[in-house]
């Protein structure tokens, strides 16, 4: 269980500060992703909880339908799917599919590109940018998920979604579930101003969803 600070903002990450002077509650958790360092930090009130290697998309960010990119900006956690599933579960089309992948099948070199584990279905909560007509996260199916790709953790790999290590998206499941989970997904830690500066309509995006 996640427990606040009693003093808001007092001795807070940046980061977390930044969300929660958007919107996000003090019992919230921020996924930070770093394309550029190929990592996902994860802060709540107290501090950075962990940090994670992730791959993003192969082809860099994009927020375009059919792009193959990761798309900019923030999100919040629309679906936690998976709860009960073992270890290497594969799944297809959000469903659990009859089969579950070893764990001498994690780093396969083969073209399957499998969703396993958990999934962690994210909205984008920015209209224009990641939300809306062609270019909503959403409808795109944008996940943090398994992977059976894990040698390729650290580089730019993905046909969009954040990929990371089963026991990892297992980790981040059970610390995030009962929680209000955001997730900002960008180039440079300077780009997390741009909440701020923009409040009143990132909380309108933020209440249509």
């Amino acid at each position: 269980m996640i427990r606040s600070s009693q003093s808001a903002g007092f001795g807070w990450p940046r980061p977390f500060a930044l969300a929660h002077e958007s919107g996000l509650p003090i019992t919230g958790v921020l996924l930070r992703v770093s394309v550029a360092r190929q990592r996902i930090s994860v802060f709540y009130s107290r501090g950075l909880w962990r940090e994670f290697v992730v791959s993003t998309a192969e082809k860099g960010l994009s927020n375009r339908q059919g792009s193959h990119g990761t798309p900019p900006g923030w999100h919040r956690v629309a679906a936690w799917i998976g709860d009960s599933a073992p270890l290497g579960q594969i799944f297809v089309s959000r469903r659990p599919a009859v089969g579950v992948l070893p764990g001498s099948q994690w780093r396969s070199t083969d073209h399957h590109d499998f969703i396993m584990t958990r999934i962690l279905r994210l909205s984008g909560l920015e209209p224009g940018i990641n939300s809306g007509a062609g270019i909503d996260s959403f409808q795109r199916f944008i996940y943090v998920h398994g992977t059976n790709h894990e040698q390729l953790l650290g580089t730019p790999a993905s046909q969009g979604c954040i990929r990371m290590a089963n026991h990892d998206i297992r980790d981040l499941f059970n610390f995030t579930r009962n929680h209000e989970t955001w997730c900002w997904i960008g180039e440079k830690a300077s780009e997390l101003r741009r909440l701020a500066s923009s409040r009143q309509k990132f909380l309108a995006g933020s209440k249509e969803t």
